[in-house]
Order: structure tokens, then C-alpha cells, then sequence
């Protein structure tokens, strides 16, 4: 049987996944056009450049790894570097994105998250998740 266009798009997000830098959580994410076209991948690492956290260890403060950019981040921000439009997007990641991801990717224009671990879900993530009508859908694992 054919795969659904989400479970195609996860199976990709797990794969960018393994590219990962920061070994806390190995984090994938796949922003994807209504044309069901890709239009960009990221992953969480380092700011481009620097070391690695695989090869030199966490910057940590207050529980979190400073040094790491967030998969949803990396994704977003290469697309404002080249000027492409995630507006109407669908946002495919691992992981359920942080209220800092969340909220850039609402207003970055995404009107859509497909997720599959529930990981640290932010009660006001949901809220404006919720207000802003966003299609969130959790995928089964």
C-alpha cells in the first residue's frame, strides 16, 4: 500500500534527523509546499562553522544546550537566507517544536505541524497553536 503524503514527509524528517549535532536529541524537521514539494530541511547543530557539540561536548545553561539551533530554526532560517516562502507551508518535525519554535513558525507562515514525539509540550505553545489556527497533527511511531 501507498504511503500517505505524511508518513512519506516523517519518514524524510527522520532521516534529516540522523544528521543532528547536538546528540541531547537527534531532531528533524521538513517544511513542505501545498504542492507536496520540499522546501527545506533542517536539523538541530551548531551555528555554521563552530564545533559541534558531538565532537566538543554542550554549552549547557539552565538545562539547555546554548550552542544548538533548533531543527525548526535551521529550516526557517535557510529559507529567509534565500529568499524562499514558507507561507502556507506544512512543517513536518520529530519532535513537537518548543514554544520559541512554535511561535516562529507561526509567524513565518506555517499553517501546518505534523509531529511525532511528544516531547515537552508547552501549554502556551498549544494556546497560540489553537488561536492562530494551525493544523497540529501527532503521527503515530
Amino acid at each position: 500500500m501507498r504511503q500517505s503524503w505524511d508518513e512519506y514527509f516523517m519518514d524524510i524528517t527522520r532521516k534529516v534527523a540522523e544528521r543532528s549535532t547536538c546528540d541531547r536529541a537527534f531532531v528533524g524537521c521538513v517544511l513542505v509546499n501545498s504542492d507536496h514539494r520540499i522546501v527545506s530541511t533542517g536539523y538541530n547543530g551548531s551555528v555554521s562553522g563552530n564545533p559541534h557539540c558531538i565532537d566538543v561536548g554542550h554549552t549547557m545553561r539552565d538545562g539547555h544546550c546554548i550552542a544548538t539551533i533548533h531543527a525548526e530554526m535551521n529550516a526557517l532560517l535557510y529559507c529567509a537566507k534565500e529568499g524562499i516562502s514558507v507561507k502556507g507551508c506544512t512543517a513536518y518535525v520529530t519532535h513537537f517544536p518548543c514554544l520559541n519554535c512554535t511561535k516562529s513558525l507561526i509567524q513565518a507562515g506555517i499553517t501546518r505541524i505534523v509531529y511525532e514525539n511528544s516531547y515537552r509540550i508547552d501549554d502556551y505553545a498549544l494556546e497560540l497553536l489553537n488561536r492562530n489556527n494551525i493544523e497540529v497533527i501527532k503521527i503515530a511511531n
